[in-house]
């Protein structure tokens, strides 16, 4: 083991593991036509933050929201278009964007192909959000089933339902 140099740190939180994921294992989950793999969760971060890669179709994105953490997108393919607070900007491969908590915003894959980010969301827990609304689907890039005017309707009352829990709300414009 390594001596400890500097004693401004704490010490190693022992119990802590080691992890390592690949974005092909699950869980894998439908959202809103998207598809979000789960790569941290908070108990692997201490609760820190998540982090999650996410398959954005041609289309694709969340509505309008906002909530009290922090929430950034790296552009790893493709392209979105984010509103922030009634702004809009495209995020092209490479880019980050970083959204502060409780920002009015949403992100949009107005574009012919794929698009696939990678979001932190610190601290964690929007993982669980997204367990809970989503279902599960195959891959990482499977598309959840769709939904009849029926169904779509039950998602949104369960999601409105949920969204106070991991303190996020849904709002008509960004």
């Amino acid at each position: 083991m390594a001596e400890r140099l500097n004693r401004t740190i704490p010490a190693d939180e022992a119990g802590r593991k080691l992890v390592t994921k690949k974005a092909e294992e699950p869980p894998h989950i439908g959202v809103v036509g998207d598809t979000y793999t789960i790569l941290l969760r908070g108990e692997d971060t201490a609760g820190r933050y998540c982090l999650i890669d996410m398959h954005v179709p041609p289309g694709g994105g969340p509505p309008p929201h906002r909530h009290d953490f922090e929430e950034t997108f790296t552009v790893v393919e493709g392209e979105v278009e984010v509103s922030f607070r009634g702004e809009k900007v495209v995020a092209r491969v490479g880019e980050t964007v970083h959204i502060p908590a409780n920002a009015p915003h949403q992100f949009h894959n107005s574009s012919e192909k794929a698009a696939r980010l990678f979001c932190i969301c610190a601290p964690a827990g929007q993982e669980r959000f997204f367990e809970d609304v989503g279902v599960r689907v195959g891959s990482r890039t499977d598309a959840p089933p769709k939904m009849d005017a029926e169904a779509q309707e039950e998602f949104k009352k369960n999601a409105v339902k949920l969204a106070p829990k991991y303190k996020t709300e849904l709002l008509k414009e960004a």
